[in-house]
């Protein structure tokens, strides 16, 4: 069989591939307060046995992660789009036959991974295939997993409002990760390293550089940020603001419809911002967003803003993935693997650190909480500005 050697082929595949990865993350949090009630018995289940929910979710990405990335330099990337999109698949139909709480961690831990999977090998593919815009296409690349989590929440949501069970959702939406399998089995998949040469820059030099260390820093304070307000927002806007649970699946979509204009916003404006600056701009305008969210005494105004914050923080995960991509273009999918790996071990934090300080100082103090990650993933970024702009001109 001869397979398609598209290049505009191949980044449409990818972005599928991150609709695909957005159901194993988005599909959940929709249905919290659901769960907490089917699963938990008379008492219900806690706000932390909540929050851990996510976290396992994240935990098997990490591990999806961690396990790919080495393998995908040296065998290539192929297989591993394969594995994730049938792993993804497969936790969704386990969901939907998961009789308790312990068997929802287990089909949301396969998700986990196999979304993990995805994550490690969908960037490097990008930045193989667009490799003078590299920036500007993860923000291309990641606008599409925000898509798919506002069809995710979408479906979710309308889902509680017509009483279709969750379980029933689950099942039918592993009909995508199936589709984005079969159309990866016809494509080819570019080398993640120079083809010519296959020189790649090894995981243990970049660990030494301090640059590259701050990269994996801000990267971790980027993805609590995001992740810290999607995971709980369905939760906050209907036990905290007094809403309903269909807006309180509203908002969520609102957050990622934001999310997505954000992305696309800075992949059409390309090269002309510097990527560093547009980052700093967003962490302080996340501040602003949470603090307003956290404690505005209007639930209008306090809703709007932790929907805002989607659009402040949209940029800071792909495009600290183009600075990363452009610093050490060698770097490989065991760069990409790593940098993401961080991300979502901020991604697996913040929301059980939300639950918790939720559980004992209320819903309002717990998602204030995250407000810190961007604080301090702007200082960062201040102090890597200077050399950004530097080594820019020395890029070869």
């Amino acid at each position: 069989m001869q397979l398609i050697k598209s290049t505009r082929f191949a980044f449409a595949v990818c972005c599928a591939g991150m609709m695909s990865l957005a159901i194993a993350v988005n599909l959940l949090p929709v249905f919290l307060t659901t769960l907490q009630g089917s699963l938990g018995g008379q008492a219900g289940l806690s706000n932390e046995q909540l929050g851990r929910i996510g976290a396992v979710t994240f935990s098997g990405l990490v591990v999806g992660l961690l396990f790919t990335g080495p393998l995908a330099d040296r065998i290539g990337a192929k297989l591993f789009t394969l594995v994730g999109n049938a792993m993804i698949a497969a936790g969704l139909v386990l969901l939907d036959l998961a009789p308790t709480y312990t068997a929802v961690l287990v089909a949301v831990f396969a998700m986990g991974v196999g979304a993990g999977v995805l994550v490690m090998v969908l960037s490097p593919i990008v930045a193989a295939v667009q490799p003078h815009r590299r920036s500007a296409a993860m923000n291309w690349l990641h606008s599409f997993y925000c898509t798919g989590a506002v069809a995710t929440v979408l479906i979710g949501s309308l889902a509680l409002q017509f009483s279709i069970p969750w379980r029933s959702i689950s099942l039918g939406l592993a009909a995508m990760p199936l589709a984005v399998l079969l159309c990866f089995s016809v494509m080819h998949v570019p080398a993640l390293v120079d083809e010519t040469t296959g020189q790649r820059q090894h995981l243990r030099g970049l660990l030494r550089d301090k640059y590259f260390l701050a990269a994996l820093i801000a990267i971790f304070l980027g993805g609590a940020t995001e992740l810290g307000m999607a995971q709980w927002l369905p939760a906050y806007a209907e036990k905290s603001l007094g809403y309903s649970k269909l807006t309180g699946g509203m908002a969520l979509t609102a957050f990622s419809v934001a999310m997505a204009l954000g992305r696309i916003g800075i992949g059409m404006l390309g090269n002309r911002v510097p990527a560093v600056r547009t980052m700093i701009v967003g962490c302080a305008a996340s501040v602003v967003f949470f603090i307003v969210g956290c404690f505005a005494p209007w639930p209008a105004v306090a809703l709007g803003a932790c929907i805002l914050a989607g659009l402040a923080g949209s940029s800071l995960w792909p495009s600290m993935l183009g600075v990363a991509a452009d610093r050490f273009p060698r770097g490989g999918a065991s760069m990409f693997g790593v940098l993401a790996a961080f991300g979502n071990l901020g991604g697996i934090a913040m929301p059980w650190i939300v639950g918790v300080a939720a559980d004992g100082w209320g819903m309002h103090w717990g998602l204030a909480t995250a407000t810190l990650c961007p604080l301090f993933m702007g200082l960062i970024l201040l102090s890597m500005r200077p050399r950004v702009i530097v080594s820019s001109h020395s890029l070869p």
